[in-house]
């Protein structure tokens, strides 16, 4: 589980900062070593990322979508998902609602 407003590590050459979530909402900042991956999963959570900077290839469904610095994506309820950093990079995850499975509720 993560710990809240602290870095953490994910995977391999990943690192997480969950903030303080809302009622319905919460945001981490996630950190990527070039090459680094997220590993597939699920979630009953909507999501949408935004590139903090770097560039991230998403595997959604099946179906791959680089996004570079500035750039979001929307990652649907259910959808199977992964990452991987083509480069050095940070996201910026929104989820609704509150991933408590990350935050431990």
């Amino acid at each position: 589980m993560g710990k809240i407003n602290e870095w953490d590590s994910a995977e391999p050459g990943v690192t997480r900062k969950i903030f303080t979530p809302g009622e319905g909402l919460m945001m981490m900042e996630v950190h990527f070593e070039q090459g680094a991956e997220g590993y597939e999963h699920s979630h009953v959570h909507e999501q949408m990322s935004y590139c903090l900077k770097g560039k991230i290839a998403f595997q959604i469904d099946g179906n791959e979508t680089i996004i570079s610095q500035g750039e979001t994506i929307y990652i649907p309820s259910n959808s199977k998902h992964s990452v991987t950093a083509l480069e050095e990079s940070a996201l910026l995850d929104s989820f609704t609602p509150v991933r408590e499975d990350l935050i431990g509720k």
